[in-house]
């Protein structure tokens, strides 16, 4: 078996699957981020989360651990994480990775390219075509990073203050904040973080509100994805640049939540930034979640000197584990 995990700072999505690519369970459970939760907890969040795994694949406490497990982990660069997990017998051979790397495995059949993460944050990663990588150090402000979900949602929360009080332009956020969390102004959303009874994570809520608004035509909300697409392109540039894939023909893969709202003006602004870069990029949306990324990355682990058995088996599990959505 191959346990194949999907790590975010929001969520964690676990699936296993036989060497023959068939999928035998899966499930979503919250975050395991040692980055949101501690190092310890997420360790034993996994663990846990890995058991009800395995007592949904109908596996007793007797059955064998997985042969091989592999963990696409926010903020995974240390191998802290590797000798921990390594240590709770979740599978006998252990493979950890940033979590920014498995879309690129999902997204494309050559198993190189860019991703372009746009979830709670951002983050970027590349492969080259001889298996050279880079990645950004996505820590949020302190390493120059904006945007995601709760960027989004902040400068949002803060458009609609500045609009009501005069300092800014008027917007329709004024009054579709409040009212996604059902207060009357915007400065009431503030003054609820302010005193601990509404959540600062929460404001990342408020992306969807800000790509309808700018669907409706509001310059306010229009600006602040502009500000995301632009950083996005950035990002990519930047991975490019360093792997030299300007004048090659990269696949760019689009993952994370923020990208679930479909704006064309949005889309057609991040495409064409990442096209000026590299002319010959193909720029898409993954149609299997990050997770899938992991139990193929466990498929070229253990089926790479068999290569008419891995075909099938990747075949198999695309169809399968790549078709899963939580329920």
């Amino acid at each position: 078996m191959i346990l194949a995990v999907d790590g975010g700072n929001s969520k964690t999505d676990l699936a296993l699957v036989d060497d023959d690519g068939r999928l035998l369970a899966a499930l979503r459970g919250p975050t395991t981020s040692h980055q949101q939760i501690g190092f310890e907890p997420g360790i034993d969040r996994m663990a846990g989360l890995v058991a009800d795994l395995r007592e949904r694949a109908g596996l007793g406490s007797d059955a064998p651990p997985a042969e091989v497990g592999v963990y696409g982990l926010a903020g995974a660069d240390t191998r802290r994480l590797t000798t921990a997990l390594g240590g709770r017998g979740l599978a006998s051979d252990v493979l950890v990775v940033n979590d920014a790397f498995t879309p690129i495995r999902a997204g494309t059949e050559l198993g190189w390219g860019v991703s372009l993460i746009c979830g709670q944050g951002v983050n970027a990663a590349g492969i080259a075509p001889d298996g050279r990588t880079a990645r950004l150090a996505a820590l949020g402000d302190i390493s120059g990073d904006w945007g995601g979900g709760h960027d989004i949602g902040t400068a949002a929360l803060g458009a609609a203050v500045r609009a009501r009080d005069g300092r800014g332009p008027r917007t329709m956020l004024e009054t579709l904040v409040p009212a996604r969390f059902g207060v009357a102004r915007p400065i009431d959303v503030t003054r609820r973080i302010e005193a601990g009874t509404l959540a600062h994570g929460r404001l990342a809520e408020l992306s969807p509100v800000v790509f309808a608004a700018a669907g409706s035509g509001d310059a306010v909300a229009r600006s602040i994805l502009d500000r995301q697409a632009d950083e996005l392109i950035a990002m990519a540039r930047a991975i490019m640049v360093r792997l030299h894939m300007t004048h090659l023909a990269p696949t760019v893969v689009l993952a994370g939540g923020v990208f679930e709202s479909r704006d064309a003006t949005f889309d057609e602004r991040v495409v064409g930034g990442i096209r000026a870069t590299a002319p010959d990029a193909t720029v898409r949306r993954s149609e299997a979640l990050p997770v899938t990324g992991a139990a193929l990355l466990g498929l070229d682990r253990t089926l790479a000197a068999h290569p008419r058995r891995h075909a099938a088996a990747v075949e198999r599990l695309r169809a399968s584990l790549g078709e899963w959505r939580p329920g």
